[in-house]
């Protein structure tokens, strides 16, 4: 089983990641007030939920990937208290924000923001205690290939943590999440961020992205064990556990 994402593409020309990386540039300003009015700030309590799992295993060294403007990562830093944690993302926009806000909290000396190609990490193996993600890794054009690097960069015995947009698996959430998933996610995200993809965009990730069980079987090909979700606020966000064979 394999997963890829070629065909969804928030612009019409060039590359996955060259599109991706554009996007999100041009959103950054605006992303981090979109995403918490979107989602009535609750993607504040998924981010503080997948961080509580890792707080028993206390990693000292963490890779949050495709960090964007550092949200998850600055939470991490507070929570889990580590020596040194890396925010991976091909996005100098939002990342720019991000450095922004560490700045402002005084977290430079903890969290450094690092642009990479999350397909292609340049990390050497076994490198992070754990490693997270937070809505970002739907935008992989290879999902294989991106869990694969994760895993490879990660200790053993080492944890993952995904946080990702889903779709609903039940009626009436379902429906009523199509519905808004149509209507005023892109909406709002175009009047807001000027942008005419990028919501759109988002949307038809969501719908993609292989989900439940069938991103435990990703996972596990991936190299991982212990594999786990958990269905969050009626199934709207999945929290994804993994640890990395011993």
């Amino acid at each position: 089983m394999t997963y890829q994402q070629e065909a969804i593409k928030p612009y019409n020309d060039g590359a996955k990641a060259e599109q991706v990386e554009a996007m999100f540039d041009n959103i950054a300003p605006t992303y981090d007030t979109l995403n918490h009015r979107l989602s009535w700030n609750i993607d504040k309590g998924w981010r503080r939920k997948a961080i509580a799992f890792l707080q028993q295993y206390k990693p000292q060294t963490v890779l949050d990937i495709a960090t964007g403007t550092g949200d998850f990562a600055i939470m991490a830093a507070q929570m889990l208290k580590p020596q040194r944690l890396t925010g991976a993302d091909i996005s100098e926009g939002m990342m720019e924000v991000g450095r922004k806000k560490v700045a402002q909290l005084g977290l430079q000396d903890v969290i450094a923001f690092e642009k990479e190609d999350c397909l292609n990490l340049s990390y050497a193996d076994g490198s992070f205690d754990a490693v997270t993600a937070a809505f970002g890794i739907r935008n992989f054009a290879d999902l294989d290939k991106g869990l694969k690097e994760m895993c490879r960069v990660l200790k053993s015995g080492g944890h993952l943590v995904i946080v990702e947009l889903t779709t609903p698996p039940r009626f009436p959430m379902k429906q009523l999440f199509g519905l808004y998933s149509h209507t005023v996610l892109p909406v709002y995200g175009r009047l807001v961020s000027k942008d005419k993809s990028a919501y759109s965009y988002l949307r038809r990730t969501i719908e993609a992205f292989p989900q439940g069980e069938r991103m435990m079987e990703i996972l596990k090909q991936a190299g991982f064990q212990h594999t786990a979700f958990r269905r969050l606020t009626f199934g709207i966000c999945t929290l994804y556990t993994a640890q990395k064979n011993g």
